[in-house]
């Protein structure tokens, strides 16, 4: 499983070409080809590239929606 800093983490945007990545509960999850996460933002106003751990919480949905992406690594 590939690792992650936060810094490694926030170049995953899904802008210029790279993926979009998020992080949640030390999982990171490919959310590139998700309908919720177009162009590497969520809901116009949660960009990719950024650990949602505790805010995810704050969601109207539940965390097994991640259950639908895959997991590329860890945040470490």
């Amino acid at each position: 499983m590939q690792q992650f800093t936060i810094q490694d983490l926030g170049r995953y945007t899904g802008k210029n070409g790279n993926p979009a990545y998020i992080a949640y509960q030390g999982k990171v999850y490919d959310v590139s080809n998700s309908w919720y996460w177009k162009q590497g933002i969520h809901q116009a106003i949660h960009p990719a590239g950024q650990d949602y751990t505790g805010r995810l919480d704050e969601a109207p949905h539940s965390a097994e929606l991640l259950e639908r992406v895959p997991v590329v690594g860890i945040l470490i």
